[in-house]
């Protein structure tokens, strides 16, 4: 661990910390959004109450999105430049596409921040909240997708797991010391 509740892995590409996802100056952070991409509770609700009336309104424009689709706006209030919306899907037992629908949700904000020339993105833990998806399984899709994406894709240079809650962080640790080595 660096700071508190930090923690570096993939020769420095990759850090986990607690933290308030709004509060990062990256060039995306990734939005856990529901289908209609127009606002509701947890980490979403929290991005647009952060973000101004403007993030609605250009959300308005997009025509909503499916699950494991991701479609991309402005930062507006938010420090981040870009917020990318990622509709996860809601857990209903593993048997229906659930994993692949989510591994979808990190290779396309990973593949539009490589497109769009952004070296820096922050990750809720998508799915894992009121969808229901259980945190250990969808950590571990999260770590392998995006270390995958980060050696196809070198010009994403930071990607950060932002967690909200301290078990999720200790989850997120331990997987990623697993998959991506041990952090510092």
């Amino acid at each position: 661990m660096l700071a508190s509740g930090m923690a570096i892995y993939a020769a420095g590409r990759v850090e986990t910390r607690r933290a308030d996802i709004t509060t990062l100056p990256v060039g995306a952070i990734v939005n856990a959004a529901n289908s209609s991409l127009l606002g509701g509770g947890g980490v979403d609700g929290a991005i647009h109450l952060a973000a101004g009336p403007g993030l609605r309104d250009e959300c308005a424009t997009l025509g909503g999105a499916v699950a494991g689709e991701v479609k991309m706006t402005r930062g507006h209030r938010l420090p981040a430049r870009h917020v990318l919306h990622a509709v996860g899907p809601v857990w209903r037992g593993g048997d229906h596409g659930e994993d692949d629908l989510l591994r979808s949700c990190y290779s396309a904000a990973m593949r539009l921040a490589h497109e769009h020339g952004l070296e820096t993105i922050a990750f809720p833990a998508i799915s894992t909240g009121a969808f229901g998806f259980p945190i250990e399984r969808a950590t571990k899709i999260a770590i392998a997708e995006v270390g995958r994406a980060l050696a196809e894709r070198p010009g994403v240079e930071r990607v950060t797991f932002c967690c909200f809650s301290e078990g999720d962080l200790e989850v997120y640790d331990r997987v990623a010391s697993e998959v991506l080595g041990a952090g510092h």
